[in-house]
């Protein structure tokens, strides 16, 4: 199977997952991919390819002798030049999706995420992919996981807990189906040829549903004070109103988002595809001993 965006964060662990279960993996990289990365999947027993989802014409070998393709590829977190919404996001899994179905692939699974009220460059081009996806003939999973505990409680995005400070969007008391990376990882695994997953379309989130300033609290039981800077959804609308960046257009909206809530029933799911989750206070202390052990 053909792993596109195999450098990423999530990337990364579905080609770890997979070659922990001994299947036969080739990860999609670019000249311009961190070398070390490379190296990591090289060292996991993944097969590295170079292909670019921005220039169609160098897909096609990477499809050789592949069955399934599986593409997180984003441009929303590491980019290199030339990277866009548009390039990547859009025209990019376009372009993917069309060598697949030249290739005659068996199954391709994207990653998206769940349909927001909002309206932004990277849900139009997201919602696009899933619609030439569905239209391609192919046999499809489309996965759409809910906000990444990894990275919404992280300081990437201002939850800063190693400082034990947190920026909340909105008034942070809806709740949101925080799901681990290691998790959607898991799920992608079991969605491959298992026939609940084919031409289906799977919001996916974690057990238990927590407001950020429930998680706050979670992390202050590790024995921390947070100290709390809120942004007012008001003031969020107001920066994506007179923005006409299409990444912080996109930044904002997933914030605006957030600040609403979104809970994902996934008893069925857990169920169904056998995945083990990860709860909201193990993240935490996983992540919290590590930056102790680090200080």
């Amino acid at each position: 199977m053909l792993v596109a965006g195999a450098t990423g964060v999530l990337g990364l662990e579905i080609c770890r997952q997979l070659t922990a279960a001994n299947k036969s993996v080739k990860g999609l990289v670019r000249p311009t991919s961190d070398p070390s990365k490379v190296n990591s999947l090289r060292q996991m027993g993944v097969e590295t390819v170079e292909g670019d989802v921005k220039d169609r014409s160098s897909l096609d070998a990477a499809m050789q002798n592949v069955e399934s393709v599986i593409s997180t590829v984003s441009s929303t977190i590491s980019r290199a030049e030339g990277d866009s919404i548009e390039t990547v996001d859009r025209e990019g899994q376009l372009n993917l999706i069309e060598a697949a179905k030249a290739a005659g692939i068996n199954q391709f699974i994207l990653l998206s995420f769940p349909v927001s009220p909002e309206s932004f460059p990277l849900q139009d081009a997201k919602r696009e992919a899933e619609q030439r996806l569905m239209g391609s003939g192919l046999n499809y999973t489309i996965l759409q996981p809910g906000f990444f505990m990894d990275i919404w409680l992280s300081p990437v995005v201002g939850f800063d807990f190693p400082n034990h400070k947190a920026t909340i969007y909105g008034e942070g008391k809806n709740k949101i189906s925080w799901i681990a990376v290691k998790d959607v990882a898991a799920f992608v695994i079991a969605a491959l040829d298992n026939p609940d997953a084919k031409n289906n379309i799977i919001e996916l989130g974690g057990p238990q549903a927590f407001s950020p300033l429930e998680i706050v609290r979670i992390f202050e039981q590790q024995g921390h004070p947070f100290e709390i800077v809120q942004v007012p959804e008001e003031a969020l609308r107001a920066q994506k109103n007179s923005s006409t960046d299409p990444l912080q257009l996109s930044f904002l909206s997933l914030m605006l988002t957030l600040a609403r809530g979104g809970e994902i029933d996934m008893h069925e799911n857990f169920r169904k595809f056998s995945v083990e989750p990860t709860s909201v206070s193990a993240y935490v202390k996983k992540v919290t001993e590590t930056a102790e052990a680090e200080l």
